[in-house]
């Protein structure tokens, strides 16, 4: 009896991995090279100058390890450069602070960087501002329109328990300005209390990255973070919204824009800038961003639909093949063998 199990498990897994290697054939190689990517490359930012609409804070972590585990962490530089070009283009000065102040550690996955993201590595001011972040005991409320706590899982560590932090959050709040983050960026709102001492978040609908998506990735995180965020936004009281797994999400309620995950970062901070009063500016999507879009037909309404959707989304520039069939293999991982082949099906029609 042993044997056969042993032998089936055998099968199986031999089965799994192959599956996952012929879905890794199928991901093209990302042919453009943006490396070089300035900001007067990309038209979203060279439309006429708007008047200028105040000031926008982005807030990053100044953690560098994960706790005691020795492993790297910081803020995620796509989380922190596609906002900061969002406010920009549509007349805000963006400062950024940290923390600690000064330069800050940043997570940077290349399999992750698009156009925006190079420009922002490339921008001497948008340099010349991340290393040398405000220290947020220095920052001051009344000089910013709205906030923006961007994710990296170092903010775990540095935002809940940040008295600068709560109180940067509280003043903007009793001022009536817009509150955002994304990903892990919320942790900065767990602690925070208002003036009759109630939590923020309560009863207040909220996004971010939820348990589900972090167990997947790091299965030991109840021991590597002080809680999980899900947890602890639940905890105080908050309504929380969380959409299908690493996709789009983001909650507007009131004063306060919150995403799930880095694919909401677009969203949440276009949603800010409506908040705050202003139509935003036309901007070409992604390819990842229209690939998101595809995905959410097929969880929100079937294959049929999905398949539909996609002859459009090709007439309208494409989308990303590597993101689809990198959500094809985490099907596979997470046992969902029905919607990894959907997902195959559209990768196939993609390359039609």
């Amino acid at each position: 009896m042993l044997k056969k199990i042993v032998i089936s498990l055998a099968l199986t897994l031999s089965v799994f991995f192959a599956f996952i290697i012929w879905v890794k054939g199928l991901i093209p190689s990302q042919e453009q090279d943006f490396s070089t990517t300035t900001v007067s490359d990309l038209p979203y930012l060279q439309q006429l100058p708007r008047e200028n609409r105040g000031k926008v804070l982005a807030v990053v972590t100044s953690t560098e390890t994960m706790g005691d585990s020795g492993k790297a962490t910081g803020y995620e530089l796509t989380e922190l450069a596609r906002p900061y070009y969002i406010f920009s283009a549509n007349g805000f000065i963006v400062d950024i602070a940290s923390p600690k102040g000064g330069k800050p550690p940043a997570v940077i996955d290349k399999d992750d960087l698009g156009p925006f993201d190079y420009a922002f590595l490339n921008d001497p001011e948008a340099q010349q501002k991340v290393n040398n972040s405000i220290p947020i005991d220095q920052v001051s409320a009344e000089d910013y329109q709205a906030v923006f706590f961007v994710g990296g899982k170092g903010t775990m560590f540095d935002f809940p328990d940040n008295p600068h932090i709560q109180s940067l959050v509280r003043e903007l709040y009793s001022s009536g300005k817009i509150i955002g983050a994304v990903c892990h960026g919320p942790a900065a709102l767990t602690n925070v209390t208002l003036d009759n001492g109630e939590p923020l978040i309560a009863d207040r609908q909220i996004s971010a990255f939820t348990n589900e998506e972090e167990l997947f990735l790091i299965p030991d995180a109840q021991q590597r973070f002080p809680f999980l965020l899900e947890d602890r936004l639940r905890e105080q009281g908050a309504v929380f919204q969380a959409g299908p797994t690493y996709l789009e999400q983001v909650s507007v309620d009131g004063q306060l824009i919150t995403g799930q995950n880095p694919w909401s970062t677009w969203l949440a901070a276009e949603s800010m800038v409506s908040a705050m009063g202003y139509t935003p500016v036309p901007r070409q999507v992604t390819p990842v961003e229209q690939t998101v879009k595809l995905l959410l037909t097929y969880e929100q309404h079937g294959f049929t639909e999905a398949a539909e959707k996609l002859k459009k989304l090709q007439e309208e520039g494409g989308i990303d093949q590597r993101l689809l069939a990198m959500h094809g293999i985490v099907s596979v991982m997470r046992w969902e063998p029905g919607r990894a082949l959907d997902i195959i099906r559209l990768l196939s029609k993609s390359q039609d």
